[in-house]
């Protein structure tokens, strides 16, 4: 009988109770593709499930992790071979699905993708949902007209998973990147990862009474929205666009409608989570070829899951920067 190491996370007596666990295959759900886990990552819909935020995951003990890279043991389906490298990104995965932060996981045959030649299994849990949620911005910006190899593109949240990897591939791409943050500390590293300026987050995360501002930016990445939101959009330029993807700041966007009248401005929604297999494919297969990123081992620091529960409470207390690889297979 084989038995692996898991994380799980418990509801005790109305406390939330963390530890690894050993668990066997029969402890699985009964889906199609079984896979050997050698990454994972910790993203903030992690910490929010493993700190049993009943918006993320309903039913506990669980265990979290909305990313997983590895080996395919076995597929009832067929669709996949023995020893693929594939890697698991979204969907249920980590919220009501046994996750990532596991040794193995079993799931539906439509979740896996075949991890395309060029890219590791430690390199893509290095790019995870946040960094395929970057690519997915980036292809919405140049979809609708963004053009420019000098274009001056703003990225908000830039410490955070989406925001530092959206920097690196922007700037991998030619573009100049403002990166707009909170932490004053982690500045010379965003400017080592691509910036080329950085500017406070309070510049941007204040209701500003004027109906347009300062033509500033000509596109731009917002993880946060609210007011960031909105000032981001009057202060686009002529035929500017903003890719939005988050909503740490708030979810209202209370704005005129000059901007998208006197400038020509366009709000584009991104969805990550709910994105297709074959858009999943599609982003997987450009990091792998001309989106390469040169800095993924510097974007990352690579801890072990007996540090993970410690790591999730740092995430949530607000003093994490960088994201986590987490290695799973011995």
């Amino acid at each position: 009988m084989t038995e692996f190491q898991s994380l799980r996370v418990h509801v005790e007596n109305d406390h939330i109770v963390r530890r690894i666990e050993t668990l066997t295959l029969e402890d699985l759900p009964d889906h199609e593709v079984l896979i050997q886990v050698h990454y994972s990552g910790i993203n903030f819909k992690d910490a929010l499930s493993a700190n049993g935020h009943t918006g993320i995951t309903r039913h506990y003990p669980h265990t979290p992790g909305i990313d997983a890279s590895g080996i395919v043991q076995s597929d009832s389906s067929g669709t996949f071979e023995t020893g693929e490298p594939v890697v698991v990104i979204g969907f249920d995965l980590g919220m009501n699905t046994h996750g990532g932060l596991s040794e193995y996981i079993r799931v539906p045959k439509d979740w896996v993708v075949r991890l395309p030649k060029g890219i590791s299994l430690s390199d893509a849990m290095r790019i995870g949902t946040a960094g395929l949620t970057a690519g997915y911005c980036v292809e919405k910006l140049l979809q609708n007209g963004f053009s420019g190899k000098h274009a001056n593109v703003l990225v908000t949240g830039a410490t955070g998973g989406v925001g530092s990897l959206a920097i690196h591939l922007l700037s991998t791409l030619g573009y100049q990147v403002t990166a707009s943050s909170g932490k004053p500390e982690q500045s010379e590293w965003l400017m080592q990862i691509g910036a080329q300026k950085v500017i406070d987050r309070n510049d941007l995360s204040f209701a500003k009474p004027k109906a347009l501002l300062p033509e500033s930016f000509d596109a731009a990445i917002d993880t946060v929205g609210q007011d960031t939101l909105v000032n981001i959009l009057k202060s686009l330029k002529y035929g500017g666009s903003v890719a939005a993807c988050g909503i740490v700041g708030g979810t209202s966007i209370p704005l005129d409608i000059y901007p998208f009248i006197l400038r020509h401005v366009n709000l584009l929604g991104v969805a990550s989570a709910t994105a297709t297999l074959a858009d999943r494919t599609r982003v997987f297969a450009k990091f792998a070829s001309h989106w390469r990123l040169n800095l993924l081992t510097e974007l990352c620091e690579e801890i072990k899951l007996e540090d993970v529960s410690d790591r999730i409470d740092a995430m949530l207390s607000g003093k994490i920067s960088r994201r986590a690889l987490v290695k799973l297979c011995k």
